[in-house]
């Protein structure tokens, strides 16, 4: 790698440091105040706390594409205003080899995001929603504010705390229906726990076994109420499914979302949302780079001698003109039938382009 390279690449990856460094900080001050405010008797601010630095990092996840869009714009700024860049290009060197060497610490970004985006946002965003939806609950089986519902077969399902791993469940809530679409029966169990057992044929048996439970019969003039110590639930509803159940599409694994989303669809259910966020995650490498992309154009360009808060300005104002862009293309997929991968990669193409035709007037 020559000198000049590492220099550059260098100098825009301590630039991206910074960014990040300052970004996360401002969010996480946020972040703070906002769950700080929503603790009760049982979610103290010690949970909070925790809640909120075990979210973390889905948070540094969804900031990297603005972190290195920033990174690079302040990193070459510098570069431009100590007239560094202009002696380069007045020695000989090329600026798409200059652009070239810009890129090489966004691979590293690039690489670091899918990796975080997979395996280690989205398992410590799962654990933090259990617990804290377990904690919220004070030991209740039901809390207005937590929980979620799924539909599975003819049955309609709410549950209010999943453990981490997705093997046990709290406050279970079932509405079936029948042929006719009319309420069979109502079923409240204060507990579920997964269990999975080798019989004596060697076939592996799974079921789920609800404890404490009270079912309400609807007859055609008459209902039946009744209670159980415990009962087999038949369903098919796996811990890995569970697990990401009470996490928002948007902080789940790549291939959590892409697990979902079939699902959703083998239900008859609207799939869109999962799989807009699936390729918005899958894609996020591609928006770093475009937003980089950008964002030299302008160092190379319009930018060339203006000051260091000007860019800074400049980096938000794209930074929240591609973020509104890229949400407004969300809708657009249910009222317009636009397929989700071609929605996320329309910010993408429009941004990339953008900075390579500046780039070539250059």
């Amino acid at each position: 790698m020559p000198r000049l390279a590492r220099y550059i690449a260098r100098t825009v990856f301590f630039a991206m440091l910074v960014v990040l460094g300052v970004i996360v900080t401002i969010d996480l001050v946020f972040s703070m105040a906002d769950e700080l405010a929503d603790t009760n008797q049982f979610y103290t601010a010690i949970d909070a706390v925790l809640y909120v630095l075990r979210t973390l990092p889905t948070s540094i996840y969804e900031l990297l594409p603005y972190v290195a869009l920033g990174g690079a714009l302040i990193g070459l700024g510098v570069l431009a205003s100590s007239h560094e860049l202009l002696i380069m290009q007045a020695a000989g060197i090329h600026t798409w080899k200059l652009v070239t060497w810009v890129l090489w610490p966004v691979w590293a970004v690039m690489l670091f995001s899918l990796v975080l985006g997979q395996w280690i946002a989205p398992a410590m965003q799962q654990t933090a929603q259990s617990e804290r939806a377990m904690i919220r609950s004070g030991g209740e089986v039901i809390a207005e504010d937590g929980g979620d519902w799924r539909k599975i077969g003819n049955q309609f399902i709410h549950i209010n705390a999943i453990a981490p791993g997705g093997t046990e469940l709290f406050g279970i809530t079932i509405y079936e229906l029948n042929e006719n679409r009319e309420m069979n029966r109502a079923l409240f169990a204060r507990q579920g726990n997964y269990v999975e057992r080798t019989r004596s044929d060697g076939a592996v048996e799974q079921y789920w076994v609800l404890s404490d439970i009270d079912e309400t019969q609807f007859g055609s003039t008459h209902l039946v109420a009744d209670s159980y110590p415990s009962m087999r639930w038949d369903v098919d509803m796996s811990p890995s499914l569970l697990s990401v159940l009470l996490v928002r599409p948007d902080r789940q694994s790549i291939s959590g979302l892409y697990q979902l989303a079939r699902y959703f669809d083998s239900e008859g259910l609207d799939s869109s949302s999962y799989y807009l966020a699936f390729w918005k995650k899958l894609l996020q490498p591609l928006a770093t780079l475009s937003l980089v992309i950008l964002a030299v154009s302008f160092v190379f360009g319009p930018l060339r001698e203006a000051t260091m808060g000007y860019r800074v300005f400049v980096a938000i104002g794209i930074s929240l003109a591609f973020t509104i862009f890229q949400r407004t293309m969300g809708p657009a997929t249910v009222l317009y039938g636009i397929s989700p991968s071609v929605a996320v990669l329309i910010p993408i193409v429009i941004s990339a382009g953008i900075g390579l035709l500046l780039l070539r007037r250059v």
